[in-house]
């Protein structure tokens, strides 16, 4: 008789336990401090879009916008992707090493103290130091000094670099 009670209390004593292994594993919350185990899919849809945006904004608080209308005089910027600079008549952007421009709207003609002015891009041409640049081509400023000066009332560029507006 005792040895079925020894083993009727050993089988109660393992369901209780059972039971409340049970319980606590389903109180606990999957993802939480308590239960550390992350799933496939919350790194995919949602970590991975945190961390992203975070990044997004470093980087964005790294490259500044450029100014897109009416630049004054003296001003200076730096652009990672294109941007719209206005140039009014007379008004000279000098460009740093790799700067590139478009002209989209009105005449410009190149500013250069030596050869060569711009590279077009383009055309894989040259401009010279007074050369007018053709609408929806693309010139890069290789040497410092160089740029594109505003022949027209309104003037529109596109712009990615460093640049300065005089």
């Amino acid at each position: 008789m005792r040895k079925n009670r020894w083993f009727l209390r050993m089988v109660s004593l393992l369901a209780l336990s059972g039971v409340l292994m049970t319980t606590a594993t389903l109180a606990t919350e999957a993802g939480s401090t308590g239960d550390p185990l992350v799933s496939l899919s919350y790194l995919n849809d949602t970590f991975l879009n945190e961390i992203m945006q975070r990044v997004d904004q470093k980087i964005a608080g790294y490259t500044g916008q450029a100014p897109s209308q009416g630049t004054t005089a003296g001003s200076s910027s730096s652009a990672a992707s294109f941007t719209v600079v206005t140039l009014f008549d007379g008004q000279v952007l000098t460009g740093e090493v790799g700067c590139e421009v478009m002209l989209r709207i009105g005449n410009a003609v190149c500013i250069a103290s030596g050869q060569p002015g711009l590279v077009d891009e383009t055309t894989a041409g040259t401009l010279n130091n007074g050369g007018a640049l053709v609408e929806n081509h693309l010139y890069m400023m290789t040497i410092e000094g160089r740029g594109v000066q505003a022949a027209a009332p309104t003037t529109k560029l596109m712009v990615r670099g460093g640049y300065t507006i005089s």
